[in-house]
């Protein structure tokens, strides 16, 4: 088949119409808002004591802008609500909420998410996970840039911290799908079909945050982020994602087996469809695994320069470590066998659980 080569040069090729105006186009945060604002920062947390202390300290050492920081507890079996209350027993800015009983129909950080925006008094509600550290200049930079462009929605990349094989095997896909695979790469604009957001790092208005139903409005949902930023677009307001990478950082997973947990169980809501994972599996193992099987063509040589440098850019774009890059055809052989994986499963009744809890169920129509 001598075309195969030249098939595996021109899907190379494919990512780069997108990833060469997003990564030089993706907008930076920065400043201070002009007007009164109050953000509250919302977090999450089921058996987060590893994480919760650095997670709000890292919140409270926010400048330019008053906060206030919010945490629900949910459900957790260690010693979580215990530290967040150490620390606001140091600084009145902190509230601990314990979530009620996880409705029937709801997912858990969903259902968390949306007590918490009840029960915040902010201008902006900023959601995070445990897991992220907030740069000081964070909160402000986020809030200034909605307030400076008309966008009821903003969202990031957080910088993925990786420290071992396990997490450079499977985290880098985030930024390779969001820069090299999306069409504007979640731009500025009102189009549903165009959103993108992280459920890491999301600064809401709260005003519109609300008109568009919330996180109340899709309670099965796993894509959080992305099921929020559709549905505000869908009710007229603007969202955008801009560099994360300079406004938090976060690290994921610390191990490979918690790292495919943790994507298998959002898979059905992405690419592990039956219509679109083999298309998927096209696309990605085409530009970035057989051009090693068809070594020396010089097609596939050239597919090769193509797929290793766009994972480079992105890399030094998004700050994400260098060692990780020869990694990536492993990297993209791995996060096919997760979608595989879990459509698989799900045809066979199987769910995967997180932190005690089955999902992988129908997803929700975000309304």
């Amino acid at each position: 088949m001598s075309w195969l080569p030249w098939l595996s040069l021109a899907l190379a090729a494919f990512p780069w119409a997108l990833a060469g105006r997003n990564l030089f186009r993706l907008p930076r945060a920065r400043g201070e808002p002009s007007a009164p604002v109050l953000v509250s920062v919302l977090i999450p947390a089921r058996d987060e004591a590893a994480q919760i202390e650095g997670c709000l300290r890292a919140a409270l050492s926010s400048r330019g802008v008053a906060i206030e920081v919010v945490v629900m507890d949910d459900g957790s079996r260690d010693s979580t609500a215990a530290i967040v209350r150490r620390v606001a027993a140091e600084d009145p800015r902190v509230r601990l909420l314990a979530a009620p009983p996880l409705p029937q129909g709801w997912t858990g950080k969903v259902h968390a998410c949306a007590r918490l925006a009840e029960a915040a008094r902010g201008t902006h509600l900023l959601f995070i996970d445990a897991d992220v550290r907030l740069r000081p200049q964070a909160a402000a930079a986020m809030a200034a840039h909605a307030e400076d462009h008309g966008i009821a929605l903003v969202s990031g990349v957080p910088r993925q911290e990786m420290g071992g094989l396990g997490e450079a095997l499977t985290v880098p896909m985030i930024n390779l799908m969001m820069l090299g695979y999306l069409p504007q790469g979640g731009r500025r604009g009102t189009r549903p079909s165009l959103a993108a957001a992280c459920g890491q790092l999301v600064l809401a208005e709260t005003t519109a945050y609300r008109a568009a139903g919330g996180h109340a409005a899709a309670p099965a949902i796993l894509h959080d982020a992305l099921s929020l930023a559709r549905r505000m677009r869908v009710h007229g307001f603007r969202t955008e994602v801009v560099d994360g990478s300079r406004l938090a950082g976060c690290r994921m997973y610390r191990r490979f087996a918690e790292a495919w947990s943790g994507f298998s169980k959002n898979a059905r809501e992405g690419m592990a469809t039956p219509l679109g994972l083999p298309v998927w599996t096209v696309l990605l193992g085409g530009a970035h695994i057989l051009p090693w099987l068809l070594l020396p063509h010089p097609a596939a040589v050239l597919a090769l320069a193509l797929s290793l440098t766009l994972r480079g850019l992105i890399t030094w774009r998004m700050r994400e470590p260098w060692w990780s890059v020869p990694l990536h055809p492993v990297a993209v052989a791995v996060a096919l066998a997760i979608q595989w994986s879990a459509l698989l499963g799900g045809g066979l009744g199987l769910k995967p659980e997180w932190k005690g809890r089955s999902y992988g169920g129908p997803p929700a129509n975000p309304a």
